[in-house]
């Protein structure tokens, strides 16, 4: 059985330099050799450019290497020829008998193609969404919960011990003004007439809080304001996080662990760390206000963590938490933030350093806007003010799997314009639709081919020599490649190479149902037919249930 091909050739890149008379190379680390994938049908199939990277080391002009370790290679049952172009890149040509070969992983390993084993179990941490509980997710909220959910699946694909969390802020002046709001909508209810302040959420959903408060604690509402309003702050922040986490399970998202931020105060944690890392020489007082040394690792200024009344700032306390999250034995933690917190980033990898990890053990994922667009025309977002379309209205509009899908069509720091009209349509036009009828295709085909008595062989009943076509060799190259577009997507921690590849395969696949008959008069034919597709079936399958997003047999 042939593995990844990529790798394959990889290894036979190294083995070629340990070879070549560049002097001692069979003890070096050649884990930089690098194979990609051609993008012209010219260039070949792989590609390398480790010549390239050796020529400054070795002092040599790039083609001479490229030279010796072509003279050296053997891909003997693999290679078809190399070709060296350009400066010294090398183009790598498969023999076509290898292809159909590689159908064998993929009728072998069903479910589990295109898993992988590089995380060997290391623990990693991946905290996202954590808004605040003061409202309902808006979509903003939304597109960070799938970018989070679907980094933790390919995570957990490749082999990593993988724990989803949800940090809570319920702590600080936002808590309050909660409780305040829900106070002054209640005694509305109660027949008092005063303004509203400003600096209150207005949302409707503040008035049904205070009236389910009145209904389940009536007597309690003739409390003074300082004793009902912390009441209805926990109330109330109780009741917006069980919506939360329902709008979140009906969208496929789900948690380990839901972390409280009071729990970072309690027994004086966030002080006494405080007090630890000033003893260290990294916080550091001027008159009433304590500042966090965050330029000594190259943040452009120093940051505040007590302020002058005495009390922790935000830092502070994610200073703490993320001190916690260590402790808990997470060798890599992944924060998944909005984009307007990128300035955040230097300063915390400045704490992350100051408490002896490496830099490289917190990754940042920024997750863009989403402009959400309703009859051509931007709906207006504001929790405070109460317009925004929360996750929930967006999901009854258009259903899990195309919210899901749309929220991963681009790059999680590119803006996204969300297209509700389009969603909702059952044609080529929407991505979704598209891929899912791509997968309830095959189903059909495979169905009505073993009703006309056709059966579907295993590997070793295909007869390759009916596997030649050039749109059955494009049919093969794409899903022998989806563990790579895993592996590469979980290192780059970027889910949406996923819809990219899902799409590019629906199209191959779409392409050559169209110019080409699977149930044909040759038995043999059919029957190697059957098995691609099946193979196309099985790939589409494991990408969508990576993006989380239903794999339909009937559409």
């Amino acid at each position: 059985m042939i593995g990844s091909l990529r790798k394959k050739i990889a290894q036979l890149v190294a083995e070629s330099l340990k070879k070549c008379s560049f002097g001692d190379l069979s003890r070096e680390n050649l884990s930089f050799v690098e194979v990609e994938a051609t993008k012209e049908k010219s260039h070949g199939d792989y590609a390398t450019n480790a010549a390239m990277v050796l020529a400054s080391k070795l002092k040599m002009p790039p083609r001479k290497i490229a030279e010796a370790i072509c003279d050296h290679f053997d891909g003997t049952g693999i290679v078809k020829r190399v070709e060296i172009a350009g400066p010294g890149f090398i183009n790598f040509f498969i023999d076509e008998s290898v292809w159909p070969r590689l159908l064998e992983n993929i009728d072998f390993l069903g479910i589990n193609y295109g898993t992988n084993n590089v995380g060997k179990g290391e623990k990693i941490q991946v905290e996202f969404v954590s808004a605040n509980p003061t409202g309902p997710l808006h979509i903003g909220h939304a597109r960070g919960a799938v970018v989070g959910d679907v980094i933790a699946r390919l995570l957990t694909a490749c082999g990593y011990e993988v724990s989803r969390e949800y940090y809570i802020n319920d702590a600080g002046n936002q808590m309050n003004n909660l409780g305040r709001s829900v106070y002054f909508r209640l005694q509305e209810l109660s027949g008092k007439s005063m303004e509203f302040p400003e600096d209150c959420y207005q949302g409707a959903y503040i008035s049904d809080l205070a009236r389910d408060f009145l209904q389940e604690e009536g007597a309690a509402a003739q409390k003074s304001e300082s004793e009902l309003v912390p009441e209805l702050t926990r109330y109330a922040s109780r009741i917006i996080l069980e919506g939360i986490k329902k709008d979140l399970r009906v969208f496929g998202v789900t948690f380990d662990c839901y972390f409280s931020e009071q729990t970072l105060h309690e027994n004086n944690g966030v002080m006494s760390l405080l007090q630890e890392m000033e003893e260290k020489g990294f916080v550091y007082q001027e008159e009433d206000t304590k500042w966090f040394k965050t330029t000594i690792f190259g943040d452009e200024k120093d940051r505040v963590v007590i302020r002058q009344n005495g009390e922790p700032t935000y830092f502070a306390a994610d200073i703490a938490y993320h001190r916690n999250k260590f402790a808990r034995g997470y060798k890599t933690v992944i924060d998944i933030w909005g984009a307007d917190h990128h300035g955040y980033i230097p300063r915390i990898q400045a704490c992350v350093q100051a408490m002896g990890f490496g830099k490289d053990t917190v990754k940042i994922v920024l997750v863009q806007l989403v402009n959400l667009l309703r009859d051509g025309q931007p709906v207006a977002m504001s929790t405070r003010a109460g317009r925004f379309d929360t996750l929930r209205q967006v999901i009854d509009e258009v259903g899990t799997d195309a919210a899901r899908y749309n929220f991963l069509m681009r790059r999680s720091d590119s803006h996204l314009d969300f297209d509700l009209e389009l969603a909702k349509k059952q044609s080529n036009e929407n991505p979704v639709y598209y891929v899912q009828y791509a997968h309830a295709r095959i189903c059909s085909i495979l169905r009505l081919a073993a009703e006309r008595g056709h059966r579907l062989p295993g590997y070793e009943e295909v007869n390759a020599a009916y596997l030649v076509t050039p749109d059955e060799i494009d049919l093969i190259k794409a899903v022998s490649s989806f563990p790579e577009f895993v592996e590469d997507a979980a290192a780059a921690l970027e889910p949406h190479r996923l819809t990219f590849y899902a799409n590019d395969l629906a199209g191959r696949f779409h392409g050559y149902y169209n110019r080409n008959k699977v149930v044909t008069e040759d038995q043999g034919q059919t029957e190697a037919r059957l098995f691609l597709i099946r193979a196309v079936q099985v790939v589409l399958a494991n990408v969508l249930r990576l993006l989380g997003v239903s794999a339909p047999e009937k559409m």
